[in-house]
């Protein structure tokens, strides 16, 4: 049995994390059986969540965890893609893991009404005493997302890039299924994490405004969740 680690939901999401939801996600469609406890981020291997334990062992990050699970369980979902397919649906997990978490983080911790709405949820996933540092960690986001690029760019901006990655996964997207036609596909699991992510979150911003009038990408999400879900 597969133990995932990972902090609970909230706005009837699986997880606050796009990459824990990525990961139940294709736990769900490759029929893995696994359970849930709460993450300890003091516990996880690589320092961030999810983390997995298999077999006794803990691993973390999850496209390292699907991965292992891919070659050690025959669970390529993969495997009907061709080899283009695989390619386009790597450039795709890439823009919504290394772009668009970033305008997703920074809609969530900086502005007042997008925090006033995340504090309680985040603060329902840490323990006791940390609770109270919540300012504290809401100052570490922004340091880091200053450091890594994001939050030097003024709101609007920071906006129009979320608003192009979410522009660009619709066109491919289509009028197909799922992401790379009939069949679903790893490259699903990430896409409805991010779409959960951004749908589910209460604050009305920009981001998510424009994500609710592209409806080839609200039909996705209420697919996977319809199905697997």
């Amino acid at each position: 049995m597969i133990v995932l680690h990972q902090p609970p939901g909230a706005w009837g999401t699986p997880s606050l994390s796009p990459f824990c939801v990525k990961l139940e996600a294709f736990l769900r469609m490759a029929g893995v059986p696994y359970q849930v406890r709460p993450a300890d981020i003091r516990k996880a291997p690589k320092g961030k969540i999810p983390y997995v334990e298999i077999d006794g062992a803990l691993m973390g990050d999850s496209q390292l965890i699907l991965e292992h699970l891919t070659r050690s369980r025959g669970l390529d979902l993969d495997a009907h893609l061709t080899a283009h397919e695989r390619a386009l649906g790597h450039l795709v997990r890439r823009t919504l893991e290394e772009g668009l978490y970033f305008v997703s983080m920074w809609n969530r911790w900086i502005p007042e009404e997008s925090f006033t709405a995340l504090r309680p949820a985040f603060a329902a996933a840490l323990p006791g005493p940390i609770k109270l540092l919540m300012p504290l960690i809401r100052g570490s986001v922004k340091k880091s997302l200053k450091s890594q690029g994001t939050g030097r760019h003024a709101p609007a901006e920071i906006m129009g890039m979320g608003i192009a990655d979410l522009d660009a996964v619709s066109e491919i997207l289509g009028d197909r299924p799922f992401l790379l036609g009939d069949r679903p596909s790893s490259f699903d699991a990430s896409l409805f994490a991010f779409e959960e992510g951004i749908l589910a979150f209460p604050v009305s911003s920009a981001l998510k405004k424009h994500a609710e009038g592209l409806g080839n990408l609200v039909a996705h999400r209420a697919r996977v969740r319809e199905r697997w879900w």
